[in-house]
């Protein structure tokens, strides 16, 4: 019964460990960037390292189900009280938070912007091919989203002006 339960098992070591891998995991996805792992908010990113870490570690060692669940459940307790801090403190959210960062101001590349965020010029030029972008006058703004995604707003001509200026709402304009 060992591999279900063992009173040895070290389970505030267990709770101990997954908030420090959480916490490193979050910390050096900050810092690699976002485009390591588009389409991954670092949330995501965390817990599915994380978990996966933990049910390999279930299934190919000694580490027993009731302790890869206090891992996996203290996982998801970080990520549920993460998330309410989130909500209530805007500084909170800003720390751990990706807030989408603007790559063109219609027309003009802003290479700093790209240079921080370790996107190169032809990513973006690649966006605007998939967005179907004719002509640069059509760009109204390109984004990198918190999720690492970048994102084309254009017009479907030149002289078109239905824009809305709230679309871009809580975008970093310069870095």
């Amino acid at each position: 019964m060992d591999w279900i339960y063992s009173p040895s098992d070290p389970l505030l070591e267990t709770i101990a460990g997954s908030f420090i891998a959480f916490v490193l995991i979050i910390l050096l996805t900050r810092i690699i960037g976002l485009r390591s792992f588009a389409k991954f908010t670092v949330y995501d990113f965390a817990v599915t390292i994380a978990v996966g870490s933990i049910i390999s570690s279930v299934l190919t060692s000694s580490t027993s189900v009731a302790q890869g669940f206090i891992a996996i459940a203290a996982l998801l307790g970080l990520t549920y009280l993460f998330s309410a801090l989130q909500k209530k403190s805007k500084t909170f959210d800003d720390v751990i938070s990706n807030t989408p960062l603007l790559l063109m101001d219609g027309s003009k590349m802003l290479y700093d912007n790209l240079k921080s965020a370790k996107v190169q010029e032809g990513q973006v030029v690649a966006k605007l091919r998939e967005a179907n972008v004719l002509n640069y006058n059509q760009i109204v703004a390109v984004v990198l989203e918190s999720t690492g995604d970048i994102s084309v707003l254009h017009r479907a001509s030149s002289k078109d002006d239905d824009f809305e200026e709230r679309l871009l709402k809580g975008v970093a304009k310069r870095k």
